[in-house]
């Protein structure tokens, strides 16, 4: 028989020792910053610019399809994309109402079945659109910032 007296390990409640919560604690909290790094990762950056400039575009377009005509039609939309020659006849009212709605921080474009209104649309910048059907056609606005 061995003596046990004589035995010089350490015994087992000498070594310290982790508890199975602390270690499960730690794994959830790796897992939960993973999962959030992810998220935050793998998202593409919103287009604010984007889409506020498409409420602003939305926004003009309404109050031009709710705006009663100067001479005849339904709105004044309608009214501008009725004929070539009511175009003609409402383009400088048509440009001076979307000047006073959208401000001087927006350039915009106008495009109706019968010409254009505004400035030519610029390439490589955000720009918001917005479109109303009538009776004449579709008419579109484009807005862009200056």
């Amino acid at each position: 028989m061995r003596d046990r007296t004589a035995d010089t390990r350490p015994e087992r409640a000498d070594r310290a020792q982790l508890s199975l919560p602390v270690v499960e604690a730690a794994v959830g909290v790796a897992f939960l910053l993973a999962v959030a790094a992810s998220f935050g990762l793998a998202l593409p950056a919103p287009s604010i610019g984007e889409a506020q400039l498409d409420a602003y575009a939305d926004d003009a377009v309404t109050v031009l399809a709710e705006e009663p005509p100067r001479h005849g039609g339904d709105t004044r939309l309608a009214e501008v994309s009725r004929s070539p020659a009511a175009f003609d006849r409402e383009r400088a009212a048509l440009r001076d109402r979307v000047r006073r709605i959208l401000g001087d921080n927006l350039l915009y474009r106008i495009e109706t079945p019968h010409g254009a209104v505004g400035f030519d649309r610029p390439t490589g910048v955000a720009t918001g659109r917005a479109s109303v059907a009538t009776a004449g056609g579709k008419v579109v606005l484009w807005v862009w910032y200056v």
